[in-house]
């Protein structure tokens, strides 16, 4: 299957607040950013996590202004990022 983003798309974070594991900090769930590379192909360790098994999904460096994730900050933060975790970003969403 393809890579469902490309450097330079626009992402939303998911808001999901699942009560097992995840790579999804909370700092940065339901906040837009901007896919700056594909960082390769992993298990998704959100099941790894749990025992179960896991094909390989794409994971991305994307790209957030430091005051969308916390309040303030002239900066900006890359975490990288299980496709799992991202959507188109359509709309801005405020928390």
């Amino acid at each position: 299957m393809p890579d469902r983003f490309a450097a330079g798309d626009r992402v939303r974070t998911g808001t999901v607040d699942p009560p097992h594991h995840t790579r999804l900090p909370r700092y940065a769930r339901g906040v837009c950013g901007e896919v700056v590379a594909t960082a390769g192909h992993h298990p998704l360790a959100d099941e790894r996590a749990r025992g179960l098994p896991s094909t390989p999904r794409a994971v991305y460096c994307v790209r957030f202004a430091a005051h969308d994730l916390f309040g303030e900050g002239d900066h900006a933060v890359v975490v990288e990022l299980f496709e799992d975790y991202l959507e188109p970003a359509e709309r801005e969403v405020r928390r």
